[in-house]
């Protein structure tokens, strides 16, 4: 586990505002191992509207979907 990353200090404030609008998807994406945040984190940089991060977000909750 690295103890410099801090998921809640890397996280995008659109991110942070469209999670905590789906309460399963932010127990999921806090459940993730670092390595997992960090991708999840890496893919919301290129998201560039609202509408995007909610879809983004959405995909996460999907029963089974890998990102």
């Amino acid at each position: 586990m690295n103890k410099d990353f801090n998921p809640l200090a890397d996280l995008p404030m659109g991110f942070g505002m469209t999670l905590m609008q789906n309460e399963n998807v932010m127990r999921r994406f806090a459940a993730m191992s670092d390595e997992e945040q960090k991708s999840v984190l890496s893919q919301t940089h290129t998201i560039q509207s609202k509408k995007e991060m909610q879809a983004f977000v959405n995909h996460m909750g999907d029963s089974g979907a890998v990102l």
